[in-house]
């Protein structure tokens, strides 16, 4: 195996014996060989539809697989296996479909779209010849991997869209070319900047899109203190982004006097309006996704990963056999809840059931935090925002969004924030906002002095802000407002993210707690020249040059 993909890979160079993730080498092979087949996908079904023929089975196919390969996803083999079999089968049967178009579409031309297997020991030798190393060049496989990082973000981010009924064809379209692009044998570096580049552009139309299934679906979030404590009646833990997922659940468990309390990433939940119907929907249970194998044990009841964000458990944990999956995540031996069919709910009765069997949650914290500073709660006080800026109230805005991760080195966020002036405004989506989220640190005239504006896909709405900022202070640059950016990263979300600020024009971004380590030196250098990446150095010294 080798595997480069998240911030924490080994030595920040890859991972070749176990990922650090916890996935096994053949979990690893076997994500580098479903890519490979939806790039002969991909392929075929450009030619399809080059003659009118586009396969709608190939766009969620490929959204999925690629979801599928997000680090802490999915780690069960037997899955991905499944998947590969699929996807192969989905190929063949649409190359025959375009036997008849008229089109110069050479099916022989790549082995992606040709290669086939009848046995999972053909699947495991291929797949240990189709990973990243198998691009020799440095910087083309720099490049590559940048922009397929970059599309498994916009997967993710567009299966959650999808689930609420908003769909943009053009970006399944950008999915699919983007992969078969990486097959071809003369791709320059020059074509890979410009797609890289375009990834970020279709980030930012992506993130609106979710942005709006959304809003429109559950209204805009709205300033929200919630409930980090529990209550004493049995109850549901769910993790990850989809919003679908947790309506569903609370909709079954209420009548069953089964509580759900969200974690992680799922907190910003509690800011949309069309949440607060559900009695039941209890509160905030816990930290970052990388806390679970500690604050599941006395959850006491079972936990369910909507997306991404598995830890896999201890030997020696208690919960174990109280996780279940569901969408595109997995892992070997946790029960699977199944996909919606012809447009009914999810079927949650088994893991309700299993609540009501536990006991209630035992408390590790308690207090409330508060959030719900999204784009149209921010805009909606932007007079307020605007005054405490000419009055030199507020010096600067700290964008801190991006991901938390288990690395000590990690500690400079937590000590960043508590060290910044006190007329400073942290911006924050995602989770890496457990890392100061829960320190008292003030307010300026009434504003907190820690915006949250949600999820990590909720980073759309820093972008929003900033431009709204630029408009109101009668700027032409967006680099010219009090705003500086502080990112942490961990895995390929996070990668879209900083491809659509950069896509924005957004410049001088600090990245850590390290560079991306799939970045070649001269890939690396061409980031620091056209926008000003830099990594972090110490809390004293990034004040310094961030704040002044």
């Amino acid at each position: 195996m080798f595997c480069s993909q998240c911030q924490e890979t080994a030595q920040n160079t890859g991972c070749v014996v176990r990922g650090v993730c916890g996935k096994s080498p053949e979990v690893a092979n076997y994500q580098d060989l479903l890519i490979y087949v939806m790039k002969g996908l991909a392929k075929v079904n450009q030619c399809l539809r080059s003659c009118g023929k586009g396969s709608d089975q190939v766009d969620l196919f490929i959204m999925n697989g690629l979801f599928m390969t997000i680090t802490n996803a999915n780690f069960d083999k037997k899955r991905f296996s499944q998947e590969i079999k699929a996807g192969l089968a989905l190929r063949d049967a649409l190359k025959k479909e375009a036997v008849n178009c008229k089109t110069s579409c050479d099916f022989l031309s790549h082995d992606a779209m040709t290669w086939t297997a009848s046995t999972e020991e053909e699947m495991e030798t291929k797949a240990k010849s189709v990973g990243i190393l198998s691009t020799p060049d440095e910087d083309i496989r720099a490049l590559r991997q940048l922009l397929v990082l970059g599309i498994k973000g916009m997967a993710a981010y567009t299966e959650h869209a999808y689930n609420l009924k908003h769909v943009d064809k053009d970006i399944f379209d950008f999915m699919q070319m983007a992969l078969a692009s990486t097959l071809s044998p003369n791709q320059s570096k020059d074509e890979l900047l410009g797609l890289v580049m375009k990834c970020g552009e279709y980030g930012v139309k992506t993130m609106a899109l979710l942005d709006k299934a959304n809003t429109s679906t559950y209204g805009n979030p709205e300033i929200t203190k919630v409930n980090i404590g529990v209550k004493n009646r049995p109850a549901i833990l769910i993790s990850g982004h989809d919003l679908k997922d947790l309506d569903e659940l609370l909709a079954q468990a209420e009548p069953e006097g089964v509580d759900v309390y969200t974690h992680s990433e799922m907190l910003p939940a509690h800011y949309y309006p069309y949440f607060k119907k559900y009695k039941n929907l209890a509160g905030n249970y816990g930290n970052a996704w990388h806390r679970q194998t500690k604050e599941f044990e006395t959850f006491n009841g079972p936990i369910l990963f909507t997306t991404n964000c598995i830890v896999p458990p201890r030997p020696d944990s208690t919960y174990s056999d109280r996780i279940y999956t569901t969408g595109s995540t997995g892992f070997d031996g946790f029960p699977h809840i199944a996909d919606r069919l012809n447009d009914k709910p999810k079927d949650f009765s088994q893991i309700i059931a299993h609540a009501k069997r536990c006991k209630a949650p035992e408390a590790i914290e308690n207090g409330e935090i508060i959030g719900g500073f999204a784009h149209n709660q921010v805009i909606a006080l932007a007079d307020k925002v605007v005054e405490a800026v000419k009055s030199g109230a507020i010096r600067k805005f700290v964008v801190m969004a991006g991901c938390d991760g288990r690395m000590k080195s990690r500690e400079y966020y937590t000590e960043f924030a508590q060290n910044l002036p006190k007329d400073t405004i942290i911006l924050t989506a995602g989770c890496a906002k457990y890392r100061y989220n829960k320190l008292q640190l003030g307010d300026i005239g009434g504003i907190p002095r820690v915006l949250d504006a949600g999820q990590c896909n909720d980073s759309y709405s820093l972008a929003v802000i900033a431009l709204k900022l630029k408009e109101v202070f009668g700027l032409d640059d967006v680099n010219k407002l009090p705003i500086v950016y502080n990112i942490a990263w961990y895995e390929q979300k996070a990668v879209l993210v900083l491809l659509a600020l950069l896509s924005l024009g957004v410049k001088n971004i600090h990245l850590g707690p390290t560079l991306p380590g799939f970045l070649s030196p001269n890939v690396a250098k061409i980031l620091v020249e056209s926008f000003g990446i830099g990594s972090i150095s110490t809390v004293d010294e990034d004040l310094k040059s961030m704040i002044g």
